[in-house]
């Protein structure tokens, strides 16, 4: 097995998500790559210092210039903010370094735009981060769809929803400020994402965009707290999709809901073992949703559990996309999403914006190159 040096930008929520899925990845997957966690960076020696002898790095900088450039760091995961990505992935990519980059792909269209013109111009692998879609119940969820078990899609109904805002008197943040960091930004990119891989392109949107509360402690809120648009998809299907961080009751409402011409498809986040399954076969008396507890048969399962129902969880997600990004580099092929799919979401997130101002139904084709 070869080893490869890691990088991580950031060590908050994110970044120790991605240290622990490339400590474990190996043990996991037995991984041809087996990464060394070589040096994290955050926003100042002392953070620096301590992400470092917490999460097992070599080193430790407050100067993510120095974490790319350093020569044993062979391949950088960007886990900071938005804003920051595109400086980072380009800086990465002029080296010839592979960058996993999590969602959103940048904090504006134009942001995505340069970072795929980056990476198609240096030849290197890229990824970005939906790792909702990679559950073993959305994987299924895919294949059934694949293989027309459901049959013709017509209608995919999804949401993401939390309520880490839904208290008014919560004070203002940082989520607070700035187009990027509203729900249109941070939470929508994901069920546009699943929207994508579950239900093919979409072609045209109709959105609404609010702000719930507009003032938090006396700080004016400068961002949305939630978001709806109806859409087409190219496959004929017609869709809504809702996000939210003032949604009382829900913490990971990362759910959908799929209608074919053979039957359905519902899927819930918050309990992300099970699956449910409408076929429409059979006397009328026994149909109904059959309830699919996931296990070894599904998708990425096994290597984590060898019983069924025992389940999967959160942090196996980002071992799975730690496992792809490391498969893609040792093939030099890329592995679904790329930074070209985290495009098509940031396409959408645009045309959505301009389909609220304008209070009209918008083509993608207006924010496609």
């Amino acid at each position: 097995m070869k080893r490869i040096g890691i990088g991580i930008v950031g060590g908050g929520y994110m970044g120790k998500a991605h240290a622990v899925a490339m400590s474990a990845v190996g043990a996991v997957f037995d991984t041809p790559l087996r990464p060394v966690l070589e040096m994290v960076a955050a926003s100042t020696p002392e953070s620096a210092a301590r992400y470092r002898d917490a999460f097992g790095f070599r080193q430790g900088t407050a100067d993510w210039r120095d974490l790319v450039a350093a020569p044993e760091v062979e391949a950088v995961v960007i886990a900071s903010p938005q804003a920051t990505h595109r400086p980072i992935a380009e800086a990465a990519f002029a080296l010839g370094k592979p960058v996993f980059c999590e969602k959103p792909l940048g904090a504006s269209l134009s942001d995505a735009r340069a970072m795929v013109a980056a990476a198609r111009d240096s030849g290197c692998v890229n990824m970005v981060g939906f790792n909702y879609v990679r559950t073993p119940a959305t994987q299924f969820a895919r294949r059934l769809i694949a293989g027309g078990e459901i049959g013709d899609l017509v209608w995919f109904r999804g949401e993401h929803t939390e309520d880490f805002y839904a208290d008014p008197a919560a004070p203002a943040s940082w989520r607070t400020e700035g187009e990027a960091n509203g729900t249109m930004g941070d939470l929508a990119p994901h069920m546009i994402n699943a929207a994508l891989a579950l239900a093919g392109p979409i072609t045209s949107v109709m959105a609404q965009i609010d702000t719930v509360h507009t003032d938090r402690g006396g700080v004016a809120v400068t961002n949305d707290d939630q978001a709806q648009m109806m859409c087409r998809f190219a496959s004929g299907a017609s869709g809504h999709l809702f996000f939210s961080r003032v949604a009382h009751g829900r913490k990971m409402g990362y759910a959908y809901e799929i209608t074919g011409t053979k039957g359905a498809i519902r899927f819930d986040q918050e309990d992300q073992n099970a699956l449910w399954l409408y076929r429409a076969e059979g006397p009328e008396a026994g149909r109904g949703f059959t309830k699919i507890l996931t296990g070894p048969a599904h998708p990425d399962y096994a290597a984590f559990c060898q019983g069924p129902g025992h389940g999967t969880g959160y942090q196996d997600q980002i071992i799975i996309e730690a496992r792809d990004f490391l498969a893609a580099i040792a093939s030099g092929k890329a592995i679904w999403p790329t930074f070209e799919d985290g495009l098509a979401v940031s396409e959408i997130v645009a045309a959505a914006r301009s389909s609220h101002a304008a209070r009209a139904w918008t083509d993608l084709r207006s924010f496609q190159e």
